[in-house]
């Protein structure tokens, strides 16, 4: 959506009025005022019972996965495998050279099949398939390797996702599901820590086995879960609101037309709309300028959570203690960020909901090269974590300032995302062995990070409000795309073009 002409006179130019459809209230009566509460609710239920559950135990496993190292660092794997400290680094830094790049190319494909469930169901098969060869390799440069290639579909999957959610839920519902399916990280980091103090000082040796190559095995691949719960999701993921096949017409034809009436446009692509066309509008959009670079200082301000057992451990305790210390504090932040995120909807408030978690984990850091006192740094620990509160809501928000058209959403995901994990990629070089146990140089780098960040958001901020400002003033877009959208939208929700447009004039950016 591009910021519009002040010119305009507040309509969109050649749509005339014209009335509603008797035929499409009678087919669907569902969207008649006396029962459209009741079955949007339903809908809203249904979609909930069979989208949610699915994607939230991905994400668990996909992230116990990705931060088995962090944890398998503790007990053996840089001594098995002789790796030395800048090697340990690049072992966590080269998973996002394949992720960052894989991850804007496959949310333009995903927008384009028709069976993202297919699509991202693979996609989860392939990275279990490749993930499992990592707790059989005997030297740096084959754990690289494998590095590298699980990047490419592990990719499809958090953008893939959020992307998938905004085609069902409305800008005042994402948020809360976007941090049900961010929860799976934090919830990841909690339990991903217990089982490792279990897993790394119980079998450390069993069957010939060292520790770290059962922490590897053991929570992921044990009756290749992962896989399975591919091709579960193939048969559990809706596709899209007009063909997912478990749907009724009624059913379908609702879910288009809340999404319809959310923006005041029909969300699908025109025939001029195509992959790469979303992404050259997505690029020359500021906004997505704006996000993508705070999405880059934001990971890079957060890097500690690649690191949270190495952390513990400065505490002073072993390896066990260590590990089951860091579980709660990530416990608090999956709590927090249900909450946050429920308040952001129910407000309609980004900035605040997402800013104000960061100001904590800058005040944790403070703490952090402040004191020597260990349940003073354990505390800051806490704060420290509830930053991740922030992140759940970053391709939310993306989401809510670039609605149409759906190329340019999903590019935009995919971009924001993306850049954002060279934040991480960066963050694996900024927690050196050298600079522990008290690591100040590295939180003062994510402090200044973290104030980046704030920046960028309140410049956002700045930014939407601006923009509103003059949708207040000069009315919508009147290209031959929102035009066609429009027309859509009238078609969809049985009313007038003429109410359509004054729908789509009612539209404002959630900041």
């Amino acid at each position: 959506m591009e910021k519009p002409d002040q010119n305009r006179e507040g309509s969109v130019k050649g749509l005339e009025n014209q009335p509603s459809s008797p035929d499409l209230l009678s087919s669907y009566p569902v969207l008649l005022d006396s029962r459209r509460r009741h079955a949007e609710r339903q809908l809203v239920r249904k979609i909930d019972s069979r989208l949610m559950p699915p994607i939230i135990i991905i994400c668990i496993m996909n992230y116990i996965d990705r931060t088995a190292v962090t944890a398998a660092r503790l007990k053996g794997l840089e001594q098995d495998l002789g790796l030395d400290d800048i090697q340990y680094n690049i072992v966590l830094a080269v998973l996002y050279v394949s992720y960052f790049p894989a991850q804007i190319v496959s949310n333009m494909i995903l927008n384009r099949i028709a069976r993202p469930s297919v699509y991202i169901g693979v996609c989860v098969v392939l990275w279990g398939l490749i993930s499992t060869l990592s707790g059989v390799t005997h030297n740096f440069s084959g754990f690289v390797a494998c590095r590298v290639f699980i990047g490419l579909p592990e990719a499809a999957f958090y953008p893939g996702m959020t992307y998938l959610l905004s085609r069902w839920y409305t800008r005042k519902e994402l948020g809360f599901r976007g941090a049900m399916l961010y929860s799976g990280v934090l919830i990841a980091n909690a339990f991903g820590s217990l089982m490792a103090a279990g897993i790394l000082s119980h079998l450390d040796g069993t069957l010939g086995i060292r520790a770290w190559r059962w922490f590897v095995i053991i929570p992921i691949h044990l009756g290749s879960v992962t896989m399975i719960l591919g091709f579960v999701t193939i048969y559990l993921l809706p596709d899209f609101p007009h063909n997912t096949r478990w749907l009724s017409s009624a059913e379908k034809h609702l879910a288009q037309v809340r999404i319809s009436e959310d923006a005041g446009e029909a969300d699908e692509d025109t025939a001029t709309d195509t992959p790469w066309s979303g992404f050259m509008l997505a690029v020359k959009d500021p906004k997505v300028s704006v996000m993508a670079v705070m999405a880059c200082s934001l990971a890079l301000g957060l890097s500690f959570a690649n690191f949270f057992p190495t952390l513990t451990e400065t505490l002073g305790f072993g390896t066990t203690i260590s590990l089951l210390l860091a579980a709660p504090p990530w416990l608090l932040a999956t709590a927090l960020c249900f909450l946050n995120a429920w308040l952001a909807d129910k407000t309609g408030e980004r900035f605040f909901h997402i800013a104000v978690p960061w100001w904590g984990t800058i005040v944790g850091y403070i703490i952090g090269v402040t004191t020597v006192s260990i349940k003073a740094r354990y505390f800051a620990m806490f704060l420290m974590t509830c930053g991740a509160i922030g992140i759940a809501l970053i391709l939310v928000w993306v989401s809510n300032v670039i609605p149409r058209p759906p190329a340019k959403r999903a590019a935009a995901i995919g971009i924001v995302n993306g850049f954002g994990n060279i934040g991480s990629l960066i963050g694996s070089f900024t927690w050196k062995a050298a600079w522990g146990p008290e690591y100040h140089i590295s939180m003062y780098i994510n402090i200044g990070a973290l104030v980046l960040t704030s920046s960028l958001a309140l410049l956002l901020r700045i930014m939407l409000i601006r923009q509103n400002n003059l949708l207040d003033s000069a009315g919508i877009d009147d290209s031959d795309a929102t035009r066609v959208r429009v027309e859509d939208a009238a078609r969809l929700e049985g009313i007038s073009i003429q109410e359509a447009v004054e729908r789509r004039r009612g539209f404002r950016y959630l900041y």
